[in-house]
C-alpha cells in the first residue's frame, strides 16, 4: 500500500511541481512530513541537506531519499526501501517524461507549419537574451572582483572569461574541456 501512495504522491508532485527542484521541496515536505507523516521534519531537513550535496537535481535526489526513508520508517527492509526510492523517483520523473514525449510528437508533426516557425523565430532571441542575462548576473564583484578592490583577481578573471569565450567560439573547443581548463587556470592563478 505504501508503494502506491508513494507513486501517487510523487507523480502529483512531478505533475504540479513547477519551478524546478527547489520549487518542489515545499510540496515534497508538505506531503511526506505533514500529510502522510512518513518522516519527521528533522529527517526531511537531513534529506534536503544530503540532496544538495549529492550530484544531480535536488528534486529527484529528495524523492529518492524520501522514498527510501518512507519505506524504511514503515518497518520494511532495505530491499523494499530501495524499491521505495525507485518508485518515488520514477513517479516524480514520469509526468515530465510523458509531457516531453507528447510535445516532441506534436513538434515533429507541426514543426514545418508557419505558426510554429513564427514561434521559434521569436523564441530564439528570447533564449539568447535569457542566457545573456544569466551571464551578466554572474559578472558581479563576488565572481570577478573589481579593479579597485583586487585588481589581480579582476584582470585574471576577465582574462579567463575572454580566453574561454575565444576558445569555445573561435577555436571550437568543447565547452566541457574549456570549463575544466578555466577551472584549472583559476586554481593556479588565483591561489
Amino acid at each position: 500500500m505504501i508503494f502506491l501512495s508513494l507513486f501517487l504522491t510523487f507523480f502529483e508532485i512531478g505533475l504540479f511541481g513547477f519551478g524546478g527542484g527547489y520549487g518542489m521541496l515545499s510540496l515534497i515536505q508538505t506531503e511526506v512530513v505533514v500529510h502522510h507523516q512518513w518522516m519527521s521534519s528533522a529527517e526531511f531537513t537531513n534529506i534536503v541537506a544530503i540532496s544538495q550535496m549529492t550530484p544531480g537535481p535536488i528534486g529527484i535526489n529528495s524523492a529518492t531519499y524520501c522514498g527510501y526513508s518512507a519505506v524504511k520508517n514503515a518497518g520494511l527492509g532495505d530491499t523494499m526501501a530501495i524499491l521505495g526510492s525507485t518508485t518515488a523517483t520514477f513517479a516524480l520523473v514520469l509526468p515530465s517524461f510523458i509531457l516531453m514525449i507528447l510535445i516532441s510528437r506534436l513538434f515533429l508533426k507541426y514543426m514545418h507549419t508557419p505558426m510554429v516557425q513564427s514561434v521559434f523565430s521569436v523564441m530564439r532571441p528570447t533564449v539568447v537574451g535569457l542566457l545573456a542575462a544569466a551571464a551578466l548576473l554572474l559578472m558581479n564583484a563576488e565572481n570577478f572582483s573589481t579593479p579597485s578592490t583586487d585588481p589581480w583577481h579582476f584582470w585574471i578573471s576577465l582574462a579567463i572569461f575572454v580566453a574561454t569565450f575565444f576558445g569555445t567560439k573561435v577555436m571550437k573547443i568543447n565547452p566541457i574541456r574549456m570549463i575544466v581548463y578555466a577551472g584549472f587556470a583559476g586554481l593556479l592563478l588565483l591561489w
